[in-house]
């Protein structure tokens, strides 16, 4: 498969590399500052322990969203509230049996995709790892895990060849409770950004790690409100989570480090776009869940407050603001 790649940036040009440095023909389209990055230093993916380097040249970055004109699978890795303008781009764009695959935070992009692109197949999907640039082109994974791939008619070939880039992929029938369970993860990005620390600092700091508890166990409440079901993490039921949170720190870091592998790096992509002046996804996170407490006669005041202050953050600008953890846990009441 001829695989593009828009909106590439931590996670896209990850992937990208991978892709490319199986030998496997991809094209990555995205900003110019990442384009000109890319050209002068070339492209480097690391993880654990594996580092691949790919030289200037060696992997096709446009800026132009027609250059995945060709491409029999796009992968859609812009931001949550970019999604309805980029589906209606790539409408007038690409083939009508390509395939598009959202490899995106929150739970409906890939409505937002469908509703625009006709008759093609839309993949939900889930990225279970966390990709931060560290400059000069180099991409570095800090968590494990793999991609998890809604099972589509006419989207066949793109798990294997996603395979074929050493990527871990599960294909599922039933994507629903799994992207509900990311997002619960994924209420915990907030809290890198604002606190400025890197998310193994979430396990290890126990005011962190009751702020994160409370997070989760509020939404977890709200999900069950709406009668939402979500999928176990790793073998346990996501509702656990909290209660391995408050437990003591020797006791976590005992689960923890049974259950997945944080590199000392790993960072949030909303702390990266604090970093940048960017807008943050905060709205389809922490947001998605008051979204559906308001739709169920619900509440959610932790949450709330945490989007609250990371609007804030984003109207201050500055990078994270770096609050402390006691001063963050103060401010949400928990």
């Amino acid at each position: 498969m001829r695989i593009g790649i828009h909106g590439a940036g931590s996670i896209g040009c990850f992937v990208g590399g991978r892709l490319a440095a199986a030998g496997l023909p991809v094209v990555l389209v995205g900003r110019e500052r990442l384009q000109r990055e890319i050209g002068n230093h070339g492209l480097t993916v690391s993880d654990f322990g594996e580092r691949l380097v790919l030289p200037a040249g060696a992997v096709r970055y446009a800026t132009d969203p027609r250059a995945l004109a060709e491409c029999d699978a796009v992968l859609v890795c812009v931001k949550s509230a970019q999604t309805a303008e980029v589906a209606a781009e790539l409408a007038g764009i690409l083939r009508p049996d390509a395939v598009v695959a959202s490899f995106q935070n929150g739970v409906r992009n890939p409505e937002t995709l469908r509703a625009a692109l006709g008759s093609r197949p839309v993949v939900a999907s889930i990225v279970d790892f966390n990709v931060v640039s560290q400059g000069e082109g180099v991409f570095h994974r800090g968590t494990d895990g793999g991609l998890k791939l809604e099972r589509v008619a006419g989207a066949d070939a793109l798990a294997p060849t996603l395979r074929r880039a050493g990527l871990e992929v599960l294909e599922l029938d039933a994507i629903a409770p799994h992207q509900w369970t990311k997002l619960l993860i994924n209420l915990n990005n907030a809290v890198v950004a604002l606190t400025d620390e890197p998310t193994p600092r979430l396990l290890q700091d126990p005011t962190l790690r009751r702020v994160v508890a409370a997070l989760i166990d509020e939404a977890v409440g709200v999900l069950r409100a709406a009668g939402i079901p979500t999928a176990p993490l790793r073998g346990l039921p996501v509702s656990v989570m909290p209660k391995i949170l408050r437990l003591p720190t020797p006791l976590v870091r005992l689960v923890t480090r049974r259950q997945m592998k944080v590199d000392p790096e790993a960072r949030s992509s909303m702390w990266e776009d604090l970093q940048r002046g960017r807008p943050t996804e905060i709205d389809y996170l922490n947001g998605e869940i008051l979204r559906v407490a308001e739709a169920h006669g619900a509440s959610a005041p932790v949450n709330a407050r945490l989007v609250a202050a990371v609007r804030d953050a984003e109207a201050a600008g500055g990078g994270s603001p770096g609050t402390s953890p006691v001063a963050l846990a103060r401010a949400l009441g928990v």
